[in-house]
């Protein structure tokens, strides 16, 4: 019913169908007109496309909303169980013979820190390893026994960024500290715990429960494999490099990891070493 002119309604007859027709006409026509926006996700910049990278797309306007990364495992973090035994055996032969051609080493590293300062020869500390397990790290001791105590009175003198304490003259090592420390000869007891299972030759360097609580989730990653006597950044400038950096070498190993890598680090520790470059 409709009013005409004169107020008065009248009847007008309506074809539904056709109506119905029309509109469905009308609306492939607009369709044709105004295409839509292809809303096929973008490519984005750095990433490669192999399914390393995934990108959650908004279909409302075909932005990227987050991206996923590592949706496959890469190098280290996708090793075989052949290709870890292969890892763990060259440890343990490596670490062995080591151990013996050092012996005198160790031995005379061991009596000059008992004579010349009071304390045990060894120093132990909580350090976290592969998947968050705590183990005691042991190593030369190189400062004072009341050196834990000192620490929070030297916070105004870190030189390193992120959660690590370092202090290029730290005043809390002892003379024949600053030699073994300068030499990395501190370091050595460590080849028991790649005996033992706890760390390998090549990795992440291990860190303290409470640098590891200041992680960021992209840290977190380095506890997904075996910690390390030495790593990319032990050849790269050891303490020179800021934990940012640290960091970024650590997953590159994780992703890039192979036995030519290995052997390529474990190479260059040696002049890498003996320099003292970054050793404070």
């Amino acid at each position: 019913m409709a009013a005409d002119a004169t107020g008065a309604e009248t009847e007008i007859d309506v074809d539904i169908d056709s109506v119905r027709a029309t509109h469905n006409v009308e609306s492939i026509r607009r369709d044709i007109a105004e295409p839509r926006q292809e809303l096929a996700p973008r490519e984005i910049e750095g990433h490669d496309t192999d399914g390393h990278t995934a990108t959650v797309i908004d279909l409302r306007t075909a932005e990227p909303v987050v991206e996923l990364d590592r949706l496959r495992p890469r190098g280290l973090a996708a090793a075989t169980s052949t290709q870890l035994a292969l890892k763990r055996a060259i440890d343990i032969v490596v670490a062995a013979s080591a151990l013996l051609v050092l012996a005198p080493l160790l031995l005379a590293t061991a009596l000059a820190i008992k004579l010349t300062s009071r304390g045990p020869v060894f120093f132990k500390q909580p350090r976290v390893g592969r998947d968050g397990e705590q183990f005691d790290f042991v190593k030369f001791r190189s400062m004072r026994t009341t050196a834990v105590y000192e620490k929070p009175q030297l916070k105004e003198l870190n030189e390193m960024d992120g959660p690590i304490f370092k202090i290029r003259n730290d005043p809390r090592i002892t003379k024949v500290g600053r030699v073994i420390r300068k030499l990395s000869i501190d370091e050595l007891p460590q080849l028991a715990h790649v005996l033992s299972g706890k760390m390998s030759l090549v990795g992440p360097r291990p860190h303290l429960p409470e640098e590891v609580a200041a992680y960021d989730l992209r840290a977190y990653r380095r506890l997904t494999v075996k910690p390390g006597i030495t790593c990319i950044w032990q050849i790269s400038g050891r303490a020179d490099l800021n934990f940012d950096t640290w960091i970024d070498l650590d997953l590159e190993y994780i992703d890039t990891w192979d036995f030519t890598r290995d052997a390529e680090i474990l190479v260059k520790t040696i002049p890498a070493v003996l320099s003292g470059k970054g050793a404070y």
